[in-house]
């Protein structure tokens, strides 16, 4: 199974460019579609799920031209958005048999054995009588994994799914995903890089509706190896070796002083120290550049 996209476009009615001649291709596995907020990543995770159309392009998936046969593509699709309502006085068990109902599913036996199944996978079945509306952050996020896991899909699109999470529930839901990955495409959207770095085999960064690399974790650190360097600085000297070096980020001491990471080929002075290449690193070398970078 591959989703293949081909010279997609999209320009929204205000001007903006939010998709600019995509090209991809994603086969079965965890994919992070990783960009910063207004990279274009929920405009092309929109397209994908034929929420709307693009200008000019093409996307199919296992064979189905999606634009094409939205009907048919929609059987094998799971998408949850960055954000979905629930019905305000029904527990997870019922909305899951109603949305069953509305997948097609008619048999009350068969919609019992699948949210049942469904709500295990998700570690949810313990509150399965509880209000959805009264769920926890996490607990939400994860009963939107449950509702799009009633058709076995095929292709899972998760739109920025842990922002706003706390450390716990986050952990519970990249293991909820990470298991049902394994027999899927699934594509997932953020800007957290640590997301990316637990989850994905695969990865794409996007900015500005462009692909910019497309790589796998390992080999985009790899491609950074010896090209990391590190040092500690007053916070006043940021500005004057931020003139000078490439620095890719920093972050305050407890003494208020900064550590600062900078991309070079060769060390850029004796003061700096190697630093292992982390895929922050990659990250930000990668959005400095704005152009395409091939590994």
């Amino acid at each position: 199974m591959r989703l293949v996209i081909k010279n997609l476009t999209k320009t929204y009615k205000n001007g903006v460019k939010a998709i600019d001649n995509l090209s991809l291709e994603i086969g079965t596995g965890m994919f992070g579609l990783l960009g910063p907020n207004g990279a274009g990543k929920s405009s092309l995770m929109r397209t994908i799920a034929t929420l709307q159309s693009p200008d000019t392009g093409s996307i199919s998936f296992d064979g189905i031209n999606i634009l094409e046969n939205q009907i048919e593509f929609r059987k094998v699709l799971g998408y949850l958005p960055q954000s979905f309502g629930v019905y305000p006085k029904m527990s997870a068990e019922d909305l899951l048999d109603y949305f069953a109902t509305l997948k097609g599913i008619s048999k009350a036996s068969e919609r019992a054995a699948i949210v049942k199944e469904v709500l295990e996978i998700t570690n949810l079945y313990e509150v399965r009588k509880k209000y959805v509306a009264g769920y926890s952050g996490g607990m939400k996020q994860r009963f939107g994994i449950a509702q799009l896991l009633l058709n076995n899909p095929k292709l899972i699109i998760v739109d920025e799914p842990t922002a706003g999470l706390d450390p716990a529930e986050r952990h519970r839901f990249l293991n909820v995903l990470r298991e049902v990955g394994t027999n899927a495409t699934v594509i997932f959207s953020t800007h957290i890089v640590e997301d990316v770095k637990e989850l994905c085999n695969e990865m794409a960064i996007l900015n500005g509706g462009r692909i910019l690399q497309h790589t796998t974790p390992e080999k985009a650190r790899e491609a950074l190896r010896g090209k990391v360097w590190t040092k500690q600085i007053e916070r006043e000297a940021l500005e004057s070796h931020q003139a000078t070096f490439d620095v890719l980020s920093s972050n305050y001491n407890p003494d208020n002083s900064l550590n600062i990471r900078v991309y070079s080929d060769s060390e850029p002075d004796a003061s700096f120290t190697r630093a292992e290449a982390q895929l922050d690193d990659v990250y930000f070398r990668v959005l400095k550049s704005e152009e395409p970078i091939t590994i």
